[in-house]
């Protein structure tokens, strides 16, 4: 059990139930950080041996991450932090974030392990969620000085009291030997490629399921995936059991020990962690991976179904209880511990530690009620995306849900180098707690003041050719459906947003004396406002409720390209995701992933821990 701050004598999560601190290895905290200027900020540090033993990561022995050549200051007086000293921090799993704040789509070209992507041009719209506590050590690097130290003013604007630049930026991290890992949530794909290689994951090519299929072999196949990218597509008889939800639902859908269970997602991450979930937590069927998911089925040339709906019956309670106990079994041997809500309070009242709240329960539950605070983060998702959920290295994870849903999930994220504590009592929370319904709401910073215009009166300046729409979302959300005759623009490529006619385009009419900015519910809109308010000469509105309340006035959305004054980099096309993706791009990120293992090895700040 984790204890309250005050009572701790020792480090912090007790693996399993009633385990006891190790005295003497000092708080969370102990450790120095960026940024500190020589003492450590309390917080800095987990203060939580790693799993399967061996000394606390962060704790009063690393060595400090502060002062003389891990740090510098530039003319600005902003701090830099160079790349060996940020490699020792990730080591010692010191509590750190670095961040990318290039475009999704230039991030996944290619990234350290550890950073997450937080785009330039929608920073307030993700800092709050993802970055908790405003003292936290940031690191942040972009495509070159600017947009870095643009990103570094906000979040200090923001109140982020402990940002600094990585020293030469990306290039300064390549040239002092650092890898770089391509595509989205590179450390859980690295960490599943570890596993696959570690416990000897067992698997089967897409062929051979496709003649056990049809020959009527006694197989169940078991979609890993969010339901979503299942209905999209799936593999012919699967049934949708998300990764969380396999050991609690999948002995109702192969009850009879002698049914194959295969596990399949779109590649093979998400395969790999559900078919070990299972052959950890003693399922007593034979368990296989469905060797490279989907676009292994479509490359050797088989048909997937779509608008599928299968789903895992209900599972009795005493079968809940059994998947319980096992997925604790595997937790404990993780080093997963529990902790109280009286305790969770203590921590967050004391304010000096990064501490994520998830529920990993499905959507569903978790808006038909949730424990005030904890965000839904469906156990599978959570593993497969950690750069996105948590992205502070060695912050706590404290995690809700029932069924054994939190303990698996937790069993993971500990091999992944997290501190983990479940919640006590259950997901929801007991009687006396606060309990929220509906779903999970992004935090924004208050908005800047600037001028608000509602669907009328900008379609009445649309109209009248006194106003020019441009918006600064998302552009795949602008793809779906805009403001009709509205442009797209990359809200960090301030020109261009707050003047849309591209130069050397003299056959256009003048540019209206009126920029109306938009985004999908206005929020981001407003912040561009602010940025666009800085060109000289620029008349700015922000549509009112973005392009939602635009549609929800009753007005048509136009689809379609549109004009684009950007080039359309904010969001990486996935090759695993949807349909109509070019083999050739499948082939290329199946070979990446092939590598990841040994990209692991020669980066050497992973800190991942597999059971065998």
């Amino acid at each position: 059990m984790v204890r309250p701050p005050a009572e701790r004598p020792g480090t912090g999560v007790t693996p399993g139930s009633g385990g006891t601190p190790k005295p003497g290895a000092g708080p969370p905290g102990a450790g120095a950080v960026a940024g500190s200027g020589g003492a450590a900020p309390a917080g800095a540090g987990t203060g939580a041996a790693p799993p399967g033993g061996g000394a606390a990561a962060g704790s009063a022995g690393a060595p400090a991450i502060t002062g003389g050549p891990a740090e510098a200051a530039d003319q600005a007086g902003t701090r830099i932090m160079n790349g060996r000293a940020l490699r020792r921090a990730l080591r010692d799993r010191t509590e750190i974030g670095l961040l990318d704040v290039r475009p999704e789509g230039l991030f996944a070209e290619g990234h350290p392990l550890f950073a997450a992507s937080f785009p330039l041009g929608r920073l307030e719209a993700d800092v709050l969620d993802r970055l908790p506590r405003r003292s936290v050590p940031l690191v942040v690097y972009g495509d070159g000085d600017r947009d870095a130290a643009a990103a570094a003013g906000r979040l200090r604007s923001l109140g982020y009291c402990d940002v600094s630049l990585l020293d030469g930026g990306l290039a300064g991290w390549v040239a002092g030997g650092g890898e770089l890992f391509r595509d989205v949530n590179a450390p859980s794909k690295a960490f599943g490629e570890l596993v696959q290689a570690t416990a000897g994951t067992p698997a089967i090519a897409a062929p051979d399921l496709r003649a056990l299929l049809s020959g009527g072999a006694d197989v169940v196949v078991v979609d890993a995936r969010r339901y979503e990218e299942y209905h999209t597509m799936s593999i012919p008889t699967a049934a949708s059991v998300p990764g969380a939800e396999l050991v609690l639902r999948a002995g109702a859908l192969a009850p009879d020990p002698a049914t194959l269970v295969v596990v399949n997602c779109a590649g093979r991450t998400r395969s790999i962690i559900g078919t070990q979930s299972l052959i950890n937590a003693g399922l007593p069927n034979r368990v296989v991976a469905l060797r490279n998911g989907t676009i292994g089925w479509t490359l050797a040339g088989l048909e997937l179904d779509h608008g599928q709906e299968r789903r895992a019956p209900g599972v009795p309670q005493a079968a809940a209880r059994r998947a319980d106990r096992a997925a604790w079994d595997v937790a404990r041997k993780a080093g997963v511990g529990r902790i109280s809500g009286p305790a969770l309070r203590s921590w967050l009242e004391r304010g000096d530690r990064t501490i994520y709240r998830f529920d990993v329960r499905s959507p569903e539950e978790y808006a038909a009620g949730h424990r005030a605070g904890f965000r839904s983060a469906p156990g599978g998702q959570l593993v497969q995306e950690t750069d996105w959920f948590a992205p502070v290295r060695g912050a706590l994870v404290v995690l809700a849900g029932d069924g054994g849903r939190a303990a698996m999930t937790g069993s993971w994220l500990a091999q992944m180098g997290w501190e983990v504590a479940v919640l006590e009592e259950g997901g929801a929370g007991p009687a006396g707690e606060a309990v929220e319904t509906g779903p999970w709401a992004r935090a924004w910073p208050t908005p800047p003041e600037v001028p608000l215009a509602g669907p009328d009166q900008v379609d009445r300046w649309l109209r009248d050719g006194e106003a020019a729409v441009v918006d600064v979302g998302s552009s795949r959300r602008f793809l779906a459906g805009h403001v009709p005759g509205a442009a797209w623009a990359l809200r960090s490529d301030r020109y261009r947003a707050a003047r849309p006619e591209p130069p050397g385009r003299p056959e256009r009419p003048a540019r209206p004396g009126r920029l109306v900015l938009a985004s999908e519910d206005g929020m981001l809109a407003r912040f561009a406002a602010a940025d666009a308010q800085a060109v000289p000469g620029t008349r700015v509105a922000v549509l009112a409720g973005g392009t939602a309340a635009w549609a929800a006035s009753g007005r048509p959305l136009q689809s379609g390209p549109g004009e684009m004054l950007s080039p359309r980099i904010d969001v990486y096309r996935r090759p695993y995701e949807g349909t109509g993706v070019d083999p050739g791009a499948m082939q290329a990120y199946l070979d990446w992933e092939y590598g990841l293992v040994a990209q692991l090895a020669r980066d050497g700040t992973h800190g991942f821990a597999v059971l065998t």
